[in-house]
């Protein structure tokens, strides 16, 4: 009784949603069974596209309610990001979810936010979305640590330190000099 009223107290997130600029799926994660279909998320995914279409998100996120759902979304080049909350959901615990989902794309995505580079770097997305949500629950809302972790997870040791990242090549270098010390 005592974790399921913990739980209830902490803040929920239903989805979280990577669309492109006509509503297509780039990355997305369920975490309640409110959909309990593919074509019944599929159905949410065009229908909440469709109603956020013509607002202009790019500057600063937005907010609506939507089928007894709060919904957070921001648009960044031809990415739309969302975040989807209970109807009694903290807004400000979801934007700061969605915050931090926004930031870490970018950093990932080395500032080339776009739905070419999102599907390029596919692995990464989803990555970031594990980062942020575990089973509805919020793990982690700060960008630069989301995209820091995931970064650490998709390093290629074969790849040259001048193609890898601040972050890989640090990792990459720690791993290397841990090696030498342990022969």
């Amino acid at each position: 009784m005592a974790t399921s009223a913990r739980r209830d107290a902490c803040p929920a997130i239903k989805n979280l949603l990577l669309l492109d600029s006509e509503g297509r799926r780039v990355a997305v994660k369920y975490y309640t069974d409110e959909w309990p279909t593919n074509a019944a998320k599929l159905a949410f995914e065009r229908s909440i596209f469709a109603k956020t279409l013509k607002t202009n998100a790019r500057t600063e996120a937005e907010i609506v309610m939507f089928e007894n759902n709060v919904v957070l979304y921001k648009f960044i080049q031809d990415l739309h990001l969302f975040v989807t909350g209970g109807d009694n959901e903290n807004e400000l615990a979801l934007a700061s979810v969605l915050q931090g989902f926004s930031e870490a794309v970018t950093l990932l995505l080395r500032g080339n936010v776009d739905q070419r580079e999102a599907l390029e770097n596919l692995d990464m997305m989803f990555l970031c979305l594990d980062e942020i949500v575990d089973a509805g629950m919020i793990l982690e809302t700060d960008g630069s640590l989301i995209a820091g972790k995931v970064a650490t997870h998709s390093i290629d040791d074969g790849a040259p330190l001048s193609e890898q990242t601040i972050t890989q090549a640090l990792a990459t270098a720690r791993e290397h000099f841990t090696r030498s010390l342990l022969r």
